[in-house]
């Protein structure tokens, strides 16, 4: 059986997919919901199945709808890499680039994107923020070109390069008692009240580590989400907190917080560029891999990897 789908009716149907519904995807396509759930329509006929099923008030892919997803996606990839070769071929450096980065990365990111894209005037750059979970969701999902994050596991087809040190420091309010003071032995740490991350994060899974690996329990201790809800409790006199030094620099620097003089400490950690080993990457993709790789860490006064 033919099937007559346009590039236009596969960009709607990702976006649709992408964002949980035919409004969101009319709005990122500037249409209106009537022409765009006609196009939708429209490729649900040509394949000769339902692509989408009402769950609740929600909309999600039947099962067919899962598999034109996936072959819609690597379509519209495919096209992107036509585009972006073509213009190379003519001598432009043109195209898109969809990165992703976790929180604590916000904190520098912008200064090497601000470069590049001063380099780059033609390559159009997106940058979202998640978490550790949605960031790998997302490289599983082809949803971005690379992301910028801690070691990813090893066990997932990513591939993954140092570009620069990310240590990790325990802070504390100026006023804590042990503020200020010599070095703090890791066992007087154990009465202490921990702000974490949640449940996956990196800088949660090495702080779990590194108590385990001085047999030191941490039995008192707040759940956080995101950086800075971390370093506000830790501000508050909510407690202490393992975070990478990236994220406190500023704090620290102005006072509004202390790094404890803690022996094992800092933490030698590195950030990583990791894209799908299977992925071919555009030349927009190539220029930035090079660039963070060769550049970032001069660029930011800090070791490289």
């Amino acid at each position: 059986m033919a099937i007559h789908a346009t590039l236009k009716q596969l960009q709607l149907f990702e976006a649709a997919a992408r964002l949980g519904g035919v409004t969101r995807a009319a709005e990122s396509a500037n249409l209106t919901q009537p022409a765009v759930s006609i196009q939708l329509k429209r490729l649900e006929e040509s394949i000769g199945l339902e692509l989408f099923e009402q769950v609740g008030r929600k909309v999600a892919l039947t099962e067919a709808g899962e598999v034109v997803l996936q072959h819609a996606r690597a379509i519209l990839e495919e096209f992107e890499a036509l585009a972006a070769g073509v213009h190379e071929l003519k001598g432009v450096r043109r195209g898109r680039l969809r990165i992703s980065t976790v929180t604590t990365v916000n904190y520098f990111a912008p200064i090497l994107l601000r470069t590049f894209c001063e380099r780059h005037p033609g390559i159009a750059v997106a940058m979202g923020v998640a978490n550790r979970q949605e960031l790998l969701g997302e490289l599983a999902e082809n949803t971005i070109d690379m992301a910028i994050m801690g070691r990813p596991p090893g066990d997932t087809d990513l591939a993954a390069e140092p570009f620069l040190d990310n240590p990790l420091v325990i802070v504390a309010p100026p006023d804590h008692p042990l503020a200020g003071h010599g070095p703090v032995p890791v066992a007087r740490l154990a009465g202490e009240v921990f702000l974490m991350r949640e449940p996956g994060s990196g800088t949660r899974n090495a702080m779990e580590r590194f108590f385990a690996g001085h047999r030191v329990a941490i039995t008192a201790s707040v759940q956080v989400g995101g950086a800075e809800a971390v370093k506000q409790g830790v501000q508050a006199g909510l407690g202490l907190a393992l975070i990478s030094r990236d994220a406190v620099e500023l704090e620290v620097t102005s006072g509004r917080l202390v790094e404890l003089n803690v022996p094992g400490l800092p933490l030698h950690r590195d950030w990583y560029l990791v894209h799908r080993a299977s992925k071919r990457l555009s030349p927009a993709a190539r220029v930035f891999k090079e660039f963070i790789l060769g550049e970032a860490a001069a660029l930011l006064g800090r070791d490289a990897a």
